[in-house]
């Protein structure tokens, strides 16, 4: 027999192992097998078949990992869904999907060769004979290890040179990083009902009074005396607890023969009962969306629920989700980021108690693995709240998925491959399932309202705020004209610091929302115009007070700030621009009273940053609140009564055609975090460009218009909803090279899809890590069929190779849906 098993690698198709004899395998469980020379990897068995592979020798299994699948259906085809979506490798989706603890893996060990001896013939070179001496030195090291001991760059050459002459050694490990929760628990060395042996205990400890009451405690909470009930198990602590004892009592009983300890794996989110609270009651407006949504759901598997800011959106989910559960059924919760699920956790908590697991990157890997086998062991009913990854789970019963937010960037997923859509994974998900999908926005995307009102997705509307507190007004600032009148300090105007501080005096709040992390954009020198470029990729670094680095926001790249310039070594280094971490270094000397924080991704580096920062502006211990758009994304703060947008012009004037939609998304959302609780707020909007047609409708709230404002230029310019987009990028470290294949595959692009291309041209950013970049663009009608797209887009990749050689030295990807 053999197994077709995928492996954790961006390589089209599966390989072929045989079965050994003794050996079990059932599709979807996890087996180690070898790749290539030496490496060991984890694979999923896809299919087993007896069809003896011809031409080749086939490997036989290593080991079988698992004794019942660690995937369930429908995971292996939500996958081969993914991967013709997305056109990638099912590989590269299997590697993004499971957590890296249930991926084991083998690391490259090098050890010397005790045997060897150096002789004329053999003579090593300066450098072989450093690495060998590191190698001999401890025995047993990795490359990395060498790489760094040594400062050498490259060590893998002079690796290989020394396994060519005998030198060294080299091995495998298998690393399996699963670390699973234990507890140490405490059994009596004696059969239950054996009660001549207990009175011989009881005798040995009746001089130790300590002895005894541990002895007793571990009797009743193991119910070991109560005739018809199962034993319990006893945990150390518990027991010392009871017995008001220490661990040198209970080692003193050990010794004595009476208890042994034993270690009891345990899942960190074990099903517990939760005292629960009601769900929040719904207003006249919000029963009526909950009424529709469910008949909604009667015709259309997907609806959109379109509710403006501070609705009550939450509310209704709350509601659909308990009908999910009480009809046995398992609910998907997507968010766009994590500091949501910070906030909505608390929210959900009080209704659902543990019924409610929380997924996302920030936690640790062994965390994640713990969700994952609860799922995979359990169908009870349960709701997950996660951000875009939480697709790959193996939900047994989904009933529902709710995708808030939807219109969100942060559901797609950049780099590396899959680079998918969380929320049109989500919806694929659901209807693998059978289960129903509700988006909800207070700006849908324009595909998706396209598509409400198309009547392919439900549409229900919810456009009054709750308890009828009106919509924030929006106040324009010309800045040009502020700057005339020199009204403006810095990024901020009078009226802006004028209207803060009133807030401030009434015991409210401010958010500030600048889009751009760091103290400065651009540092230069004045006197010569010196400005510090990364040194491999074609962008300017940022520069960072707190840190007084310069950082590369792509590849990371960082150098300490300079005194002198490095061009003409006079002083004359300034900063221009504002990010974050200017702003809120200029608040806190225009506010020195107020407490201020500030939110964005050099701040929320771990999971609990997340939690203070929201915890306390929540409960008002901070008072101005500096952010990216991570403010903007359906927080709810009641005590914010103002909301600044400081320069409205970089995201409106991006060279991209969802540029104003995306600048419309976050002006809107961040508007909607002001005046939320019994009160209309005020939104201060800075903009050279008063008269823009995008600031009107964010003035205005005036998302039907805008949207068919923005629905006319991409008809006219045929862009999304009505053509689908696939960006296909090309890099490699010579600009000339990844040129010119670049030109000659478009070409051969051109052949079969005709007017379709464009391109190709360099991005925005021309060269990242050191690699040059071309972007070519494709348009395909939407009714076309992805797998064959996919299947015509390998031919040419493989008829270009065939043409020009230098074309297995670029790095290829398409990026499907591009937001």
């Amino acid at each position: 027999m053999f197994a077709e098993v995928l492996l954790p690698l961006s390589i089209p198709g599966t390989y072929t192992y045989q079965i050994p004899p003794e050996m079990t395998v059932a599709i979807g469980s996890r087996v180690l097998v070898p790749f290539g020379r030496k490496k060991i990897y984890t694979a999923i068995v896809e299919s087993v078949h007896d069809v003896q592979p011809q031409g080749y020798e086939v490997k036989q299994l290593l080991a079988l990992l698992d004794t019942a699948p660690i995937v369930r259906h429908p995971q292996l085809k939500f996958w081969q869904w993914m991967a013709d979506y997305y056109l990638c490798s099912m590989g590269e989706v299997y590697k993004a999907a499971l957590p890296s603890g249930l991926k084991v893996e083998s690391e490259t060990f090098i050890s010397p060769n005790a045997d060897f001896e150096e002789d004329l013939a053999s003579r090593l070179s300066d450098r072989e004979r450093v690495v060998l001496d590191f190698t001999a030195q401890r025995g047993r090291v990795q490359i990395a290890d060498i790489a760094q001991a040594t400062g050498f760059k490259t060590v893998e050459g002079t690796v290989h040179r020394l396994l060519d002459r005998g030198a060294i050694h080299v091995s495998e490990r298998v690393i399996d990083n699963y670390r699973p929760k234990t507890e140490t628990c405490v059994r009596l060395t004696l059969q239950r009902g054996d009660d001549d042996a207990l009175h011989k205990l009881f005798d040995q400890v009746k001089r130790a009074r300590k002895q005894e009451q541990l002895l007793l405690a571990y009797l009743d909470l193991a119910h070991w005396l109560t005739p018809g009930s199962e034993t319990r198990e006893v945990t150390k602590d518990e027991l010392l607890q009871r017995a008001d004892a220490t661990a040198a009592v209970l080692s003193a009983t050990m010794q004595r023969g009476i208890f042994e300890t034993y270690k009891r794996e345990i899942n960190r989110f074990a099903w517990q009962d939760a005292h629960t609270q009601p769900p929040p009651a719904l207003s006249d407006e919000q029963q009526r969306a909950y009424r529709e949504v469910h008949q909604s759901f009667k015709d259309h598997a997907i609806t959109l629920l379109h509710g403006v800011t501070s609705s009550g959106k939450t509310s209704i989910y709350i509601h659909l989700i308990l009908d999910a559960l009480e009809l046995g059924r398992q609910v998907l919760y997507l968010v766009p980021e994590i500091a949501l699920t910070t906030q909505l956790t608390r929210r959900l908590r009080t209704v659902l108690g543990n019924r409610l697991l929380i997924y996302h990157s920030k936690f640790s890997d062994n965390e994640r693995v713990d969700i994952w086998k609860r799922l995979l062991h359990s169908d009870e009913p349960c709701v997950v709240l996660g951000v875009r990854s939480s697709v790959f789970l193996p939900y047994a019963k989904l009933g529902l998925v709710i995708v808030d937010e939807e219109h969100d960037s942060s559901y797609k997923q950049q780099d590396p491959a899959p680079r998918y859509n969380g929320r049109n994974a989500a919806i694929m998900l659901a209807q693998m399932h059978g289960a129903k999908t509700l988006l909800g926005s207070a700006t849908p995307a324009i595909e998706v309202y396209h598509r409400a009102l198309n009547g392919q997705y439900g549409l229900v509307q919810l456009l009054t705020r709750y308890a009828d507190i009106q919509l924030p007004t929006v106040k324009v600032i010309d800045t040009k004209l502020a700057r005339k009148k020199r009204e403006m300090r810095g990024l901020f105007s009078q009226e802006l610091i004028t209207d803060c501080r009133h807030a401030l005096k009434r015991g409210e709040q401010v958010i500030l929302f600048q889009n751009r992390r760091g103290y400065a954009p651009i540092v230069r020198c004045k006197e010569c115009g010196w400005v510090p470029q990364c040194e491999n990729c074609d962008v300017s670094l940022t520069y960072h007070k707190f840190t007084r680095s310069l950082t590369c926001h792509y590849c990371g790249h960082t150098l300490t700030l300079p005194t002198l310039c490095p061009a003409c070594q006079m002083p004359g280094i300034e900063v221009v621009g504002y990010g974050t971490e200017r702003i809120e270094d200029v608040i806190d000397q225009v506010f020195p009273d107020e407490k201020i924080s500030r939110m964005d991704l050099d701040t929320t580096r771990s999971r609990a940053s997340y939690d203070r920062i929201i915890d306390d502006f929540s409960a008002r211990k901070t008072h101005i609140l500096v952010g990216t758009q991570m403010v903007t994304k359906g927080l709810d703060f009641d005590g914010v009564s103002v909301v600044g947008i400081l320069n409205a012009d970089t995201m409106i004037s991006f060279p991209d055609f969802r540029s104003h939609e995306r600048a419309f998304d976050m002006m809107e959302q961040v508007a909607g975090r002001a005046g939320r609780a019994h009160k209309q707020g005020l939104v201060i909007l800075q903009t050279s460009e008063p008269g823009h047609p995008v600031i009107e409708f964010v003035k205005a709230h005036d998302y039907e218009g805008f949207f068919k404002h923005e629905l006319q230029e991409r008809r006219q310019f045929a862009f999304p909803p009505f053509v689908r987009i696939i960006n296909i990028y090309l890099r490699h470290r010579d600009e000339a090279t990844v040129g010119e294949m670049a030109v000659r595959f478009s070409q051969l692009l051109r052949h079969t899809f005709g007017n379709r291309i464009l391109g190709p041209e360099a991005p925005p950013v021309g060269r990242v890590q050191q690699l040059f970049i071309r972007q070519i663009v494709l348009k395909v009608e939407m009714q076309a069929s992805m797998p064959k797209v996919k299947k015509v887009l390998r031919g040419l990749y493989e008829q270009m190779l065939t043409l020009d050689g230098r074309m297995k030295g670029i790095r290829l990807h398409y990026d499907v849906d591009p937001v």
